[in-house]
């Protein structure tokens, strides 16, 4: 009978062997599974740094940004028009801005206003109503910048005071173009300033009377200053801008003043000292009586210009 020694180293061998190649193995995907975590560390790690900087420069920016409220006082049955001005600002987009666009005007005096202006409030959120009565030169306009540091209170201690760097109050027949606003805007002083289309209308200096009420636009100090002082207390009643160009002058304030003429004008029909060809050097047209008149001025400025091509629609 042979003996199985043989058999017995062969297989031992072979098991030895088995087992070492195991071994081999095991280490080489030991080696590989140490890396995938290495990678997966790095890659997460780059992922949270890269979303973290994204973040921040986010921030940064809005930080840098200017902030401008715009007051359109208007009266609370002009809802067609309302809605009208929602889609020409609504589909402007500002660079280095962030621009919050406001409807403006009195107590509601009847029920079917309390409902219809609520409804827009709940879908827009874009309307300021005073405590006041409705009017056009009792009060209105010093009703408006008087309330502002009160509504806007809870950013006095905060990172974003002042909740707005500028307070712009506009006529709801006016075109403001946001970007030339911004971009005017953005050398002047957050201080002090008293910005718009000077009156008399033959008039460049800024200092001469005061800002035409189809858009004057003042720094937050100044609104903060209104709200404060007896001189917009004792002065009402007049046409509002030249009573607030009064109270700049009594207080001594707005002394840093920006005359935006030519680039502020009234429509060029009908033809007055005031007015002038629409140009495309614009910040605002003033005097949008009619529609007619609207449309002309959005298609020389190509306001609808940026609207993408679309199987859902066409306009020739």
């Amino acid at each position: 009978m042979k003996s199985p020694k043989p058999n017995r180293k062969r297989f031992m061998l072979s098991c030895f062997i088995s087992i070492f190649l195991l071994c081999i193995l095991a280490s080489i995907n030991e080696v590989r599974f140490e890396n995938l975590l290495r990678f997966g560390r790095c890659t997460l790690s780059n992922n949270t740094t890269n979303t973290s900087s994204s973040i921040s420069n986010e921030q940064q920016q809005q930080q840098e940004d200017i902030r401008i409220l715009i007051g359109i006082l208007t009266l609370p049955d002009q809802y067609l028009r309302r809605h009208f001005l929602r889609l020409v600002y609504g589909t402007q987009n500002p660079e280095g801005a962030k621009i919050d666009v406001k409807f403006v005007f009195c107590n509601l005096t009847k029920e079917d206003q309390k409902t219809i202006i609520s409804l827009e409030i709940m879908r827009y959120n874009d309307i300021m109503i005073l405590n006041c009565t409705e009017n056009m030169n009792k009060g209105k306009t010093s009703t408006f910048f008087t309330s502002l540091p009160e509504i806007f209170n809870e950013t006095v201690n905060g990172p974003n005071y002042p909740p707005y760097h500028y307070v712009m109050k506009a006529d709801d027949d006016t075109y403001v173009r946001l970007n030339s606003l911004v971009k005017s805007l953005k050398p002047l002083p957050k201080e002090d300033l008293y910005y718009g289309f000077v009156i008399p209308c033959s008039s460049m200096d800024p200092f001469k009377h005061y800002m035409s009420g189809m858009g004057f636009l003042v720094s937050w100090d100044i609104v903060e200053w209104i709200h404060g002082s007896d001189i917009p207390k004792k002065h009402v009643e007049g046409p509002e801008d030249k009573v607030f160009g009064d109270w700049m002058r009594w207080g001594r304030r707005g002394l840093n003043r920006f005359n935006a003429k030519w680039s502020m004008y009234n429509y060029p029909d009908p033809v007055s000292v005031c007015s002038h060809e629409l140009v495309n050097d614009t910040i605002a047209v003033h005097l949008l009586k009619n529609q007619e008149k609207w449309v002309k001025t959005l298609n020389f400025f190509n306001h609808t210009g940026p609207l993408e091509e679309s199987k859902m629609y066409h306009i020739a």
